[in-house]
């Protein structure tokens, strides 16, 4: 264990406010399309009774009008956010009709682009801008690519507790920016961590190991052949987040720097104000006018940088994301490389939650040198190299001082997560999380206990297709989860905030706007 991971255990353990970790603050987001009976995209457009995605703060849309988005609020703690994601499942389940929430990452079936649905958003300019950016990233990376699921894990550390750690860091905490500084340059530090050693959240909770033969179509690939209709990796992890899910050769070249705020913010914005030669050859609208995209720069926004972890800030009206962290400094940090997993109702429980909470905050804690040109490329290697092959026996990964291997490595990240563990454990007087880091221990022992291997022996032994399996799993989790009755105060809080949502877009059509061209104008000026 590293000293500084070590005297911050220690120094929280003795300050008399050990109770602030208890309110670590959480929420969460989780995809998932809407399929039909047969296990196909809907082609329905969102459901009224949800009300309007463009004004709704719990149930939206993602990239597809058939891709439902549910946002849970802030909560203190891993039960209440996953209960509430729960119940928003539920909700949304009593509007469905015969339709079902595909409970996989990867998509079902998909024979061509267009069955895919756009997501819409209405008339408004801020409709019409979020349409249009889902047009440019079909012009850029194809539909198919947009129907990828997962889960957005977000995690802040109390308020209250950003003195108490900057005084047990002495005068490594001191910045001239004062607590904010310290903050921001503390959640950083959680990102490059995160980046070295998220790979082992790949290997424990990955659980898309497969896919339908029609995401890939006739692109290359080394995946094997499960059956007529599916092919998967033989020791794959999270097909989701290898170089077949997200990816594409323009982002790859982006060289997003994580050392400082500073140099985050700026190395983004480049990539949101460079003109990329490829995009600039679709142009922004097509011959007969309409719009492809919102601009032909390398990043039509800062939200289209896919990453498996992200500085996040609130915003105000108006304000772009950059600009808040930019201004007032890293607020919270948004995981992004959870599969959700088929095998669970919701698509994640409670141990995970935990897990991720202390494997985050061992993230904060620990030692966090900068990342240079070279590690980074160890970083690129060992993520692929996990998703890929991360159940494949003896598997080595790249470290500064030469190759370790797989379970190696895991062990030691887990013997210094657990003692994190265990502090959180006594800061709510329980072994909760202590229980949740174990239970990774046995698949850090026994790679068939992973998601991903649990995934494809289900199939195996039922001989069912990757879409045959997750449409019968995304089934059994909609009985579940309607056989028990949904709390009476939640449902009529979530109409009447369908009501609203529905009423909020209808007066923002109707009240006067600019045009659309110069609402872009203005808002990229900005």
């Amino acid at each position: 264990m590293s000293v500084q991971l070590q005297q911050l255990l220690d120094g929280l353990l003795c300050s008399g406010q050990l109770e602030l970790l208890s309110k670590i603050q959480h929420g969460i987001e989780k995809e998932g399309l809407r399929v039909t009976p047969e296990g196909r995209v809907a082609q329905t457009d969102h459901p009224q009774a949800l009300g309007a995605a463009l004004m709704h703060s719990r149930i939206t849309t993602d990239y597809s009008e058939a891709l439902l988005e549910f946002i849970t609020p802030v909560f203190p703690g891993v039960d209440p956010a996953l209960q509430y994601l729960e119940e928003l499942h539920r909700y949304t389940y009593l509007q469905l009709d015969d339709e079902t929430i595909w409970g996989g990452s990867m998509p079902c079936r998909i024979d061509a682009p267009h069955e895919v649905p756009i997501g819409r958003y209405g008339s408004s300019n801020i409709g019409q801008m979020k349409h249009v950016y889902r047009l440019g990233l079909e012009a850029r990376y194809g539909r198919l690519m947009q129907s990828i699921a997962g889960i957005h894990y977000n995690f802040s550390l109390p308020e209250a507790i950003w003195p108490l750690l900057q005084q047990l860091r002495g005068t490594q905490g001191q910045s001239a920016g004062g607590l904010q500084e310290f903050q921001s340059q503390s959640y950083f530090a959680l990102l490059r961590n995160f980046r070295r050693h998220g790979w082992l959240l790949n290997y424990l909770f990955g659980a898309s190991p497969a896919l339908c033969r029609s995401f890939i179509g006739d692109k290359a690939h080394q995946l094997e052949i499960f059956d007529a209709t599916t092919l998967y990796g033989r020791y794959a992890t999270s097909l989701r987040m290898s170089d077949l899910g997200y990816t594409d050769a323009a982002q790859a070249s982006l060289n997003i720097c994580y050392n400082t705020l500073d140099n985050y913010v700026h190395t983004l914005a480049a990539a949101v104000a460079t003109p990329y030669p490829a995009y600039a050859a679709l142009g922004v609208k097509t011959e007969a006018g309409d719009y492809r995209q919102l601009n032909t720069n390398l990043l039509q926004i800062e939200n289209e940088y896919y990453s498996d972890i992200r500085p996040k800030r609130v915003i105000h009206s108006g304000e772009k994301p950059l600009q808040a962290l930019r201004d007032r400094g890293v607020e919270y940090v948004e995981v992004r490389s959870q599969d959700i997993n088929p095998l669970l109702p919701i698509g994640i429980d409670t141990d995970q939650a935990r897990f991720i909470d202390c494997f985050l905050l061992h993230c904060l804690l620990s030692d966090s040198e900068h990342i240079s040109d070279a590690e980074c490329e160890r970083i690129k290697s060992n993520h692929a190299a996990v998703v890929n092959q991360g159940r494949k026996p003896g598997l080595a990964l790249m470290r500064a001082d030469g190759l370790c291997s797989l379970s190696g490595w895991g062990g030691e990240l887990l013997d210094e997560v657990m003692q994190v563990a265990e502090l959180m454990d006594h800061a709510q007087g329980n072994s909760l999380h202590s229980a949740a880091v174990q239970l990774q221990r046995e698949k850090l022992a026994d790679p068939e206990l992973t998601p991903s291997a649990q995934v494809l022996c289900l199939m195996r032994e039922r001989g069912q297709g990757h879409s045959e399996f997750v449409l019968a799993q995304s089934r059994q989790h909609r009985d579940q989860l309607l056989a028990e009755p949904m709390d009476l105060s939640k449902r009529n809080e979530l109409d009447l905030m369908a009501q609203q949502s529905l009423q909020q877009q209808q007066e923002l059509e109707q009240a006067p706007q600019q045009g659309f061209e110069q609402f872009l104008a203005d808002y990229f000026s900005r």
